[in-house]
């Protein structure tokens, strides 16, 4: 599982308020405050592209259950009219597992729509990468 940018901001805060001690050792409050700070880097990053890819992914994701329509009904329609994360990831969760429902039942018998929703989950990857990604 991913953390989510505000559990990682409070495990931050957390290492700051320790590595605040006069008593701690040198090297040690080194290590957590060069993790901190690259923590907080990849924070501001993710942050900031968070909604962006969200939005994207939703939409992507609307129009491949619309062309499986004939294989699993799309799911209802959602105003997406909250651009809160929580509520996007909300719907962003929905319609994966929508999604999901269509991948299993198009695999073997429409592998257009299969192909379509692999090419779209690894798009959706490669959105997400920040620039600590390993590959």
């Amino acid at each position: 599982m991913i953390p989510s940018v505000p559990a990682v901001l409070v495990d931050l805060a957390g290492k700051v308020a320790a590595n605040a001690a006069p008593n701690v050792n040198p090297v040690d409050r080194a290590s957590a405050l060069g993790l901190s700070a690259m923590l907080m880097g990849l924070a501001a990053e993710s942050w900031d592209s968070a909604a962006h890819h969200l939005v994207m992914e939703n939409r992507a994701f609307r129009t491949l259950l619309a062309k499986g329509a004939a294989y699993v009904p799309p799911p209802v329609e959602h105003a997406e009219d909250d651009f809160r994360l929580s509520a996007l990831a909300a719907e962003n969760g929905r319609l994966r597992g929508a999604l999901i429902t269509l991948q299993i039942a198009v695999e073997g018998r429409d592998e257009a729509i299969n192909d379509a929703i692999w090419a779209e989950l690894l798009a959706s990857t490669e959105r997400r990468k920040t620039q600590g990604s390993a590959v």
